[in-house]
């Protein structure tokens, strides 16, 4: 299948999703780096403040079709045994034409099951808008099979579709999760859009449910490579880790390992999804000092093969532990997230 031939399906395939099917929440490869994204009890994984900045360009080679950023900052109190965050996240597919901005703030709290297992209880409340450029759609009543959707004079030729009458859509959402963790393992669940909100742009029928509701399991252990218990850094580590996610009839399950090695760490996972073995993922970075820089490229193994492009993501973290007076260290599994 030649690359004409790919960007026509994958433009097909958009239009379709964004009229026909129930909405998807982006879902970042590097889910480490973007934990809140993943689960509200992740918030006040540190005493310090972290920062975090991900970007994701999906299918690159498709005009740049879904590209995403995150923006976010968390932070424990150990005074009220809570963790506190918010998060902005905008997400751009079509090129503009369908672009969502979310802003949400986190809040957890820890209790003490016994010894060093720890449990948090994590809740997320965010506010949504979706923006809709109808411009930008070409629909399959004004594709002439000779010059596709736009005449030889350069206009576009006209579709009898019915415009929305309200091409913004704001609405509210709440979700909440739990984290189990100790020094050896951690597991957790999410539950997002509890309330399913009303994100549609069309009336009719039944078509439109809401945002579907989204549940998440993910866990791993850690294999320490090196003594840290005294040290400030996060030494040397291991962590095999699995991640599921299904929302609507979508699912995708993520298996794979981070390694950490003093300053650099890798990465290697691979993806299966509800209709296709679909990517392998490798990450790549490094830190220093109070910054964490990394790139993952996901390798897509399904039929469309290489020519979307992947997918690739950057993420900064920046945690300003090493620069805060001195604690005790905190004695869980959860250093791949910090």
């Amino acid at each position: 299948m030649d690359k004409v031939k790919i960007k026509l399906t994958c433009l097909l395939f958009f239009v379709s999703c964004s009229f026909f099917l129930r909405g998807q929440d982006p879902v970042f490869s590097q889910f480490y780096n973007a934990p809140l994204e993943l689960n509200p009890a992740f918030a006040g994984n540190s005493y310090a403040p972290i920062f975090a900045i991900n970007y994701r360009n999906q299918w690159p080679a498709v005009s740049n079709v879904y590209e995403t950023y995150s923006v976010s900052y968390d932070q424990y109190i150990d005074r009220f045994k809570s963790g506190i965050g918010f998060n902005l996240l905008t997400d751009d597919a079509g090129q503009g034409a369908l672009k969502t901005f979310k802003l949400s703030g986190f809040y957890s709290y820890k209790l003490v099951i016994q010894d060093d297992l720890l449990l948090k209880i994590g809740l997320e409340a965010s506010a949504i808008q979706s923006r809709l450029n109808w411009d930008l759609f070409s629909f399959p009543d004004q594709i002439n099979p000779e010059f596709g959707a736009i005449s030889p004079g350069g206009t576009p030729y006209p579709s009898f579709e019915n415009r929305p009458d309200n091409l913004s859509k704001t609405f509210f959402d709440l979700s909440s999760g739990v984290l189990l963790y100790s020094p050896l393992f951690y597991a957790g669940m999410s539950f997002k859009h509890v309330t399913s909100p009303d994100d549609s742009f069309l009336n009719g029928g039944n078509t439109f449910a809401g945002l579907p509701f989204r549940f998440s399991m993910h866990g791993g252990f850690q294999i320490n490579l090196d003594e840290r218990r005294n040290k400030r850094d996060e030494g040397s580590f291991i962590t095999p880790n699995v991640l599921f996610v299904k929302q609507a009839d979508f699912w995708q399950l993520n298996t794979g390992a981070y390694t950490s090695l003093k300053s650099f760490f890798v990465g290697l996972w691979y993806r299966l999804t509800s209709t296709n073995s679909d990517a392998v993922i490798a990450s790549v970075g490094m830190r220093s000092g109070i910054f964490k820089f990394s790139y993952s490229f996901d390798y897509t193994v399904s039929e469309l093969t290489l020519n979307t492009g992947g997918s690739h993501e950057l993420g900064i973290l920046i945690n300003l532990e090493s620069i805060y007076p001195p604690r005790s260290k905190l004695n869980d599994c959860l250093s791949l997230f910090r």
